[in-house]
C-alpha cells in the first residue's frame, strides 16, 4: 500500500505539532469533538432538503472511549462520514488559514494560546498521539475507508469494513516522558473536565462510560463501582433558551457555575440578536469589585463561543475598557471556530457585536439608575471610578457615552447625584457647575474657598476621587454649563457690597501685597484681596489648568514629575488678621515677614500640602506667643 505525502505546509505544521512545546494540549479534544458535531450537522441540513432522509435526533451522538490498557482514545460520531476524496481533501491538506505565516512568526515563541485558533483542527491530535487512525463511511456510500498516519512522514488510505455511516477517530496516545504526562488523556475524570470546559454546549449528546457508585444488590449500606454510559455535556446552553423560561435563580446559578465571581450579580443582560449579526449573550454587572480589578493583573473580556464551542476565555475586543467590569459570554454562529486573535481584531462581525454590547450595557446602567437607584449607587461605589477613567481616557472620546452615568456627592442633597440632577436644580443666575476637591467629604466641607458659593445658595459637587478633576477637565461642560472649581481665580459670582469695597481698596493695599509676594519668593504668583472668603483669613487659589489637588495627585506618582499649580494667596481684608498685616507693614517689617510666612503655611495646611520647613513653622508660632 502506497504511503502518500502531506503537502509541504501541512508537513511543516505536523512536525511542529509532534514536537510541540505548547501547554494547551487538551485543545485537541475540543477540535475533534467540534468536527464530529459539524459532521452530524451536515446530515441534519441534508435532511431538510432530502425527503428520503429522516433525521431522528436520538440516533445522532458523539462517543468518547478511553482504553488504558491499549493506550487508545476513540472519538466516534454518527455524522455524514467521508469518502476517499473527502479524506484526501480534508486530512491531506491543511485548511487555508494563514497557517504557514503563523508558523514562521510563532515557531520560536511559546504560543500556548495558538492551537485551535489557526485552523489546525484535526492536526492537533498529533500533539498527544503517535498514530492517528480515521475510519469513515460516507452517507450514500457502500465502501468505508481507513486513513492512518504516524505524523509528518505521510499517510495511507485503504478500503475497510464499517457497518454504519459516520467516523471513528482512534488516537494511539503517546508514552509519558520526563517532561510530559499523557496518561491524563486516558482518565475519564480528565476527559470529562475537558469536555465540560470546551464542548459542554455542543448540541448533540457526548457519551462516555463513567464509573459511579451504587448500592450493592441486597445491601443497605455497601456500595460498589458500576460503569455505565452517561451523557457528559449539557447540550442546551442557557443563552439559547427563551427568557420566559428562565428565572433570576437560573441566571445566578449560571454566574456561579462559570465562576464569574464570588459575589452575586447585581444585574444580568440576556441578548438574542438576529439582525446584521446573529449572536446570543448573557452579561452580568457584578455587585462587588474583584480583588485585582484596579491592578495590572486584571484581564478584561468575555467568553467567546462559536456555535456553542468555547474559542476564547477572555475576548477583550468585546468590551471597552470603561465597561471592563462586565462578566459573561457571547456565542455567535457568524464566527469561525478557528478564528485567530489577529483575525478577531479585524473581524467585522465581532466589531458589530462589540458595538451592540456596549449599547446594551449602557442602556442597562441607565435603566438601573432610573428605576433601581439604590442598586445603581451600589454599583457606582464599586465601579464609578472606571467610568471616570473612561471619560478621561482617549482624549475624552467617550465622554458623550458616559457623562450621564456619572455621580458625585452633593453639598445640598448629602448624597450622590447625577450631573443632570444638578443642572436641573440650578438657579437662573448661576453660571457654572461648582465643585470642590479634597481627600474626603469632611475636609471639603471645611474648605474656606467654599464660603462664597454656599452663601449664594449654590450647590457644590464634592470630588474625592483622584481621577475626578482630570475627568471633569476632559468633559469641560455639561448641557452647556462649564465646570468651575471653588479654588479657581474667577468664580463668576457678582461681588457683594463688601467685595465692591474691597475691590475699591485694592490699589491702597497693592504695595502690601507686592511686598508679601516678594517675601514668599516664587512660592505664589500673586497675593490679592479675596472675594470668596467670609470668616477665614486666608486661602490658596489657582490660575491655569492645574489645580492644587491635581498637583498633589501628579506628584504622588512614581516618576514624580514635580508639577506645580500656579498658586495665588488670597487675603480676607474684612478679617482682623488683615489689620495686623497693615499695621506691621507700616511699623514692623520683621513682624510682617513672620505673619506672611505663617499665613502661607496655614494656607498650605488647609489644602493638605506639605510645609517646606516644619521646624521653622513651629518656631514662627512660638515667636508670636512670646
Amino acid at each position: 500500500m502506497e504511503k502518500k505525502q502531506f503537502q509541504a505546509e501541512s508537513k511543516r505544521l505536523l512536525e511542529m505539532m509532534i514536537n510541540s512545546i505548547y501547554t494547551q494540549k487538551e485543545i485537541f479534544l475540543r477540535e475533534l469533538i467540534s468536527n464530529a458535531s459539524d459532521a452530524i450537522d451536515k446530515i441534519y441540513y441534508k435532511a431538510l432538503t432530502d425527503a428520503n432522509l429522516v433525521f431522528d435526533k436520538d440516533n445522532y451522538y458523539i462517543r468518547i472511549t478511553a482504553d488504558k490498557q491499549n493506550r487508545t482514545l476513540t472519538i466516534q460520531d454518527t455524522g455524514i462520514g467521508m469518502n476517499h476524496e473527502d479524506l484526501e481533501n480534508h486530512l491531506g491538506v491543511i485548511a487555508k488559514s494563514g497557517s504557514l505565516a503563523f508558523k514562521k512568526e510563532n515557531e520560536a515563541k511559546d504560543g500556548h494560546n495558538i492551537i485551535g485558533q489557526f485552523g489546525v483542527g484535526f492536526y492537533s491530535a498529533f500533539m498527544v498521539a503517535d498514530v492517528v487512525t480515521v475510519v469513515s463511511k460516507a452517507l450514500g456510500s457502500d465502501t468505508a475507508y481507513k486513513w492512518e498516519s504516524t505524523g509528518a512522514e505521510g499517510y495511507t488510505i485503504e478500503p475497510c469494513e464499517k457497518d454504519s455511516v459516520g467516523t471513528v477517530i482512534t488516537l494511539k496516545i503517546k508514552e509519558n516522558t520526563e517532561d510530559e504526562s499523557y496518561d491524563e488523556f486516558l482518565e475519564e475524570y480528565r476527559l470529562r473536565s475537558i469536555i465540560k470546559k470546551y464542548s459542554d454546549f455542543i448540541r448533540y449528546p457526548i457519551k462516555m462510560d463513567m464509573v459511579t457508585k451504587k448500592l450493592k444488590e441486597g445491601s443497605d449500606n455497601e456500595f460498589e463501582d458500576v460503569q455505565e454510559e452517561q451523557v457528559v455535556n449539557s447540550m442546551v446552553p442557557i443563552w439559547r433558551k427563551n427568557k420566559s423560561e428562565l428565572t433570576a435563580e437560573d441566571y445566578e446559578k449560571f454566574y456561579n457555575e462559570k465562576h464569574y465571581g464570588f459575589d452575586k450579580p447585581l444585574k444580568h443582560i440576556h441578548i438574542s440578536a438576529d439582525g446584521a449579526v446573529v449572536y446570543q449573550a448573557i452579561l452580568y454587572i457584578p455587585e462587588s469589585v474583584p480583588f485585582d480589578y484596579y491592578s495590572k493583573e486584571f484581564e478584561k473580556g468575555l467568553e467567546l463561543y462559536a456555535n456553542g464551542v468555547l474559542i476564547m476565555n477572555k475576548c477583550s475586543d468585546l468590551l471597552p475598557d470603561y465597561f471592563s467590569f462586565v462578566k459573561g459570554m457571547v456565542d455567535s454562529e457568524s464566527l469561525s471556530l478557528n478564528i485567530s486573535r489577529e483575525m478577531l481584531q479585524h473581524d467585522r462581525q465581532l466589531k458589530l457585536i462589540a458595538k451592540n454590547i456596549e449599547s446594551k450595557i449602557k442602556g442597562q446602567l441607565q435603566s438601573l439608575l432610573k428605576d433601581e437607584r439604590e442598586k445603581y449607587e451600589k454599583f457606582y461605589q464599586s465601579f464609578g471610578r472606571q467610568l471616570k477613567f473612561g471619560v478621561y481616557s482617549d482624549y475624552g472620546m467617550h465622554k458623550a457615552t458616559l457623562q450621564d452615568l456619572l455621580m458625585f456627592y452633593s453639598s445640598k442633597e448629602k448624597k450622590l447625584v447625577t450631573l443632570d440632577e444638578y443642572v436641573s436644580r440650578m438657579p437662573e443666575d448661576q453660571k457654572y457647575i461648582y465643585y470642590a476637591s479634597g481627600e474626603s467629604i469632611e475636609r471639603i466641607e471645611k474648605l474656606p474657598q467654599t464660603e462664597l458659593v454656599t452663601d449664594k445658595g449654590y450647590e457644590l459637587l464634592y470630588f474625592t476621587d483622584d481621577i475626578d478633576e482630570f475627568a471633569i477637565k476632559m468633559l469641560m461642560n455639561y448641557k452647556e454649563k462649564e465646570f468651575k472649581s471653588v479654588s479657581s481665580g474667577d468664580l463668576g459670582i457678582e461681588a457683594e457690597e463688601n467685595g465692591d469695597k474691597a475691590s475699591d481698596d485694592k490699589n491702597d493695599h497693592q504695595a502690601l501685597f507686592d511686598y508679601m509676594k516678594d517675601q514668599l519668593s516664587g512660592k505664589v504668583s500673586k497675593v490679592r484681596i479675596s472675594k470668596r472668603l467670609k470668616t477665614h483669613p486666608v486661602c490658596l487659589t489657582t490660575e491655569g489648568d492645574v489645580t492644587i489637588e491635581m498637583e498633589k495627585i501628579l506628584n504622588a506618582m512614581p516618576n514624580n514629575p514635580n508639577v506645580k499649580a500656579e498658586k495665588v494667596l488670597e487675603i480676607n481684608v474684612n478679617h482682623d488678621v488683615f489689620r495686623s498685616l497693615t499695621e506691621a507693614y507700616e511699623k514692623d517689617k520683621e513682624k510682617l515677614n513672620l505673619y506672611t510666612a505663617l499665613l502661607y503655611n496655614q494656607a498650605l495646611l488647609i489644602e493638605g500640602l506639605p510645609i517646606q520647613d516644619p521646624v521653622e513653622f513651629t518656631n514662627d508660632i512660638c515667636k508670636i506667643m512670646v
